[in-house]
């Protein structure tokens, strides 16, 4: 007699769950950005194989577009699947073998999170150490390679995240290249936030976020790879230790001439959001993106002035699109942004590392970078400040 089957019983069974909805917010914080309803639109199409046609030509298109807002011409250009750090992560990983020597640039949260990367990689990091809130000093960068004339990388971020700090990208490009250098640069909260110049300055390996400037939801890490960096990849004495960041491998996707070869099952949807992004800000033009961040900067530092916030960084350094500013003393941290969130809506950045506590990150980054959002900042900022 045959045994009847019988189904396992489940155990801790869940409750019922309605469907999410996202409450409405806009993002004035340090990322991520707001997005253009256009942008979530494109992203709810109905999803395809990331090796269909239609998909190919979209990844050619978006391709394009990035390589005019990094402005550069290098043909290894494209998103990898990941956040901002894991654009960092294939930056350094696919550049740096073990044992070599490499300078990183240390100002903030992000730069030393570049140096402990580059550590677990196997180099052996030398740094440079800036206070919080002030720029790279490209003089302690020319004492570094002198005292360390075997250097063969030299990474830095150009906007430091966590102070809102821009440094002289054109000018230490310029040091590395006199010292036979490769140059690793974060761009994740500068580009299309203030100009982007890769093949001008000769930057080999460059990475940014989806989440910032670019207004796009995060999970997207564009880079771009010089001929030269492409080369030193290729060459490589021992592989990249990461397969699914290693360059020679899903270039066979990116970047093929011929059928795309399986590397990854890539986010395709959000490659599609990417895509709409990229071409809003194609539309609009990189210099028109740029001083749009601007005006936004100079009536918001007005309006902070005005109610007694103090800014955190010289204005010759300080981001656009990122404002670092210490409370009045009738201003609390965590309670006030609260209440900006609960009553009016607007999502702010609290300090890290030794500022948290003391300052606000306050940003206005890509859809974000909107006169009338400053004007709702400032006046909700009036309520709560009484």
């Amino acid at each position: 007699m045959r045994a009847e089957q019988t189904s396992p019983s489940l155990v801790n069974e869940p409750p019922y769950f309605n469907s999410f909805s996202s409450p409405n917010r806009l993002l004035m914080g340090a990322g991520p950005s707001q997005v253009h309803p256009d942008v979530l639109k494109v992203m709810s199409n109905i999803t395809i194989g990331h090796l269909d046609p239609a998909m190919l030509v979209m990844m050619d298109e978006l391709k394009d577009m990035l390589r005019y807002i990094f402005q550069t011409n290098n043909s290894m250009t494209f998103p990898v699947s990941g956040p901002g750090s894991l654009g960092m992560e294939a930056c350094v990983n696919n550049m740096v073998e073990p044992g070599d020597k490499v300078l990183i640039c240390i100002n903030g949260v992000f730069g030393g999170r570049m140096a402990e990367v580059t550590r677990r990689a196997g180099a052996e990091v030398v740094t440079t150490e800036d206070d919080w809130g002030k720029p790279v000093d490209p003089d302690k960068v020319r004492k570094a390679f002198s005292e360390h004339p075997d250097i063969k990388h030299m990474g830095f971020v150009h906007a430091e995240t966590s102070t809102g700090v821009l440094s002289d990208a054109a000018n230490l490009c310029q040091i590395a290249k006199e010292n036979k250098a490769f140059i690793i640069m974060d761009t994740v909260t500068s580009l299309a936030g203030v100009p982007v110049q890769v093949d001008v300055w000769g930057a080999d390996a460059v990475y940014s976020g989806s989440q910032k400037c670019l207004s796009c939801p995060p999970g997207l890490s564009p880079v771009t790879f010089s001929d030269a960096a492409v080369k030193h990849v290729e060459n490589r004495k021992q592989p990249v230790q990461s397969w699914l960041l290693d360059l020679s491998l899903v270039s066979a996707y990116w970047n093929s001439d011929g059928a795309r070869t399986y590397h990854h099952t890539a986010p395709v949807n959000s490659l599609m959001g990417l895509h709409e992004a990229l071409r809003r800000i194609v539309e609009e033009g990189l210099e028109t993106v740029w001083a749009r961040h601007r005006d936004c900067q100079q009536r918001m530092v007005a309006g902070l002035l005005e109610l007694g916030f103090e800014m955190l960084v010289d204005e010759e350094f300080r981001l656009p699109e990122l404002l670092t500013v210490f409370l009045p003393p009738d201003i609390e941290d965590a309670p006030s942004r609260t209440l900006l969130l609960e009553d009016h809506g607007i999502e702010i950045s609290a300090g890290l590392g030794q500022f948290a506590g003391k300052l606000w990150r306050i940003g206005m980054m890509g859809e974000a970078a909107q006169l009338e959002n400053v004007d709702k900042l400032i006046g909700a900022l009036k309520t709560i400040s009484r």
